[in-house]
């Protein structure tokens, strides 16, 4: 019989190793396919939430945040960057790519939870292709809509809500919710509200702990 597991999967759309994480867990999730099923909800985490509304330099950005110098920040974009391609996600940082707010984001990914979660996730990975496949501007509601397209939503109804700040008080009231619960860097893969897989881990990890969680419940 298949088991059904709940999953809060807590994360940005700016963060590389979230796209990472979630394709790792859809190709673990499709291997355990008769075995496990995951219901995913996709819960807010801003990596940078002071960022202005024009972004930053990513170099720029991950020198000022962690230190890193031009030449090891191009680094660890190859590595991201190998490690997306192995799970099927085309990342495309460039040392001219810039890191945005993602309020606007967040907003938009609450009112796709209240439509499903498969227009929720859907959404989701349109987003991280916008910003690492595409290196879209998410300071521009254009290109938010258009991925709220792309997901099948209506663009009218996004517009709208971005317009209208729509869901802000909500985003922020799950940002805090999280945060009290510990989770302090992303991706976090909050399983059955038991369980915490951290970090974009390989197919293999999600694989192996999914099956051992869905033999507990």
């Amino acid at each position: 019989m298949t088991k059904t597991l709940r999953i809060d999967f807590v994360s940005d759309v700016v963060c590389p190793w979230c796209a990472v994480g979630l394709w790792s867990l859809n190709t673990a999730l499709e291997r355990l396919k008769g075995e496990v099923t995951g219901e995913i909800r996709f819960r807010p985490f801003e990596l940078n939430p002071n960022m202005g509304p024009d972004g930053e330099n990513i170099v720029e950005h991950i020198g000022r945040k962690y230190g890193s110098t031009p030449e090891q920040s191009a680094a660890n974009r190859a590595a991201i960057r190998e490690r997306a391609a192995a799970v099927g996600f085309e990342m495309n940082l460039t040392e001219d790519s810039r890191i945005w707010n993602t309020f606007d984001s967040h907003r938009l990914l609450h009112w796709a939870g209240e439509i499903g979660p498969e227009a929720q996730a859907r959404l989701k990975a349109e987003l991280l292709t916008a910003h690492f496949t595409r290196n879209r501007p998410l300071n521009d509601p254009a290109t938010l809509v258009a991925a709220a397209e792309a997901a099948g939503l209506d663009g009218a109804e996004a517009w709208a809500v971005l317009a209208e700040d729509r869901y802000a008080d909500a985003v922020r009231a799950e940002q805090r919710l999280w945060l009290g619960r510990g989770i302090n860097s992303v991706p976090a893969v909050v399983v059955e509200d038991k369980w915490l897989i951290s970090g974009g881990q390989p197919p293999e990890v999600f694989e192996e702990a999914l099956r051992r969680m869905a033999g507990e419940v």
